[in-house]
């Protein structure tokens, strides 16, 4: 006996298993904040990365021009740590976290559909990028590369404070906002936060909770 022939003449369609859920459409609220995220991350990577290109071009170490009458001073200085000049002499470990760090914004974005944690994602991808840059291919070596730091404020060759460059200050606003965000403002997935619980939605501990005592 032959199969039963569809409206096309070929076999007959074969329904869908029970409980199969069809693929979800592209999402572009999603794919929007990806690009947002990207694109203000590459544009953090290439002001970083001009503005080394010209502190190392122009200036000498020991000569620091101020501006603002002395609030700032530009210093070339060359950090083996982390931002700010932490951590130094662990250049080759503090390299190794930073992909770490690039490699879970990556999987973050996955999720992604909040503007407010698309900007403070893409500020610290872009910085924790820009001074990658400097640690795979600056002086000594591969992944132990001295990060070029310029901005020394209330005095030069950081006498007061740590100096620090763009990827820095991009990494340190990111950061804070995204901790702001993330407490107060709304989800990774676009849900508003109210009192540390989603707006419209429930506290799932007391929902549990409920279910027990009913």
């Amino acid at each position: 006996m032959s199969d039963a022939a569809g409206p096309t003449g070929g076999p007959a369609d074969v329904p869908a298993a029970a409980g199969a859920t069809p693929a979800p459409a592209a999402d572009p609220r999603r794919r929007r904040r990806i690009l947002l995220l990207a694109g203000l991350a590459l544009a953090v990577v290439v002001v970083d990365l001009v503005t080394k290109i010209i502190v190392v071009r122009t200036l000498t170490p020991g000569v620091s021009p101020r501006i603002l009458g002395g609030l700032v001073y530009f210093s070339l200085l060359r950090n083996p740590g982390a931002a700010f000049s932490m951590a130094t002499g662990m250049t080759w470990v503090l390299s190794l976290v930073v992909v770490a760090v690039i490699v879970f914004i990556l999987r973050m974005a996955r999720r992604l559909r909040s503007t407010a944690w698309a900007v403070c994602l893409g500020l610290v991808l872009g910085g924790a990028v820009g001074n990658l840059i400097d640690r795979i291919f600056r002086a000594p070596g591969f992944l132990r590369g001295h990060v070029v730091d310029f901005i020394s404020v209330f005095g030069p060759d950081a006498r007061y404070f740590p100096a620090f460059n763009v990827a820095d200050s991009a990494i340190t606003v990111g950061g804070i906002a995204l901790v702001v965000t993330a407490l107060f403002v709304t989800d990774i997935d676009g849900r508003p936060v109210r009192g540390g619980r989603t707006r419209g939605g429930s506290d799932p501990v007391a929902g549990r909770r409920e279910g027990v005592d009913g």
